[in-house]
């Protein structure tokens, strides 16, 4: 499960009700919350973030707390 995935879950939110007030099917919902490799957007970030009344920047700030610059030497 991604970390929006898990964000969601967390917060109890209906995936189909995401879908009916964004436009972004349930299958790209699915995808999004299940798929380590699918590209979230910043249009899809945005419509998710106003679908469940959080600022974009909260969940940005939510789903991306793992992510970390590689070392540099």
């Amino acid at each position: 499960m991604t970390e929006l995935g898990l964000y969601l879950t967390k917060k109890s939110v209906n995936k189909a009700e995401i879908s009916r007030r964004t436009g972004i099917s349930k299958s790209r919902i699915t995808q999004l919350s299940n798929n380590g490799t699918t590209k979230l957007t910043v249009e899809e970030l945005c419509k998710i973030a106003l679908s469940i009344d959080i600022s974009a920047c909260d969940l940005l700030n939510e789903i991306s707390k793992n992510i970390t610059l590689p070392n540099s030497k």
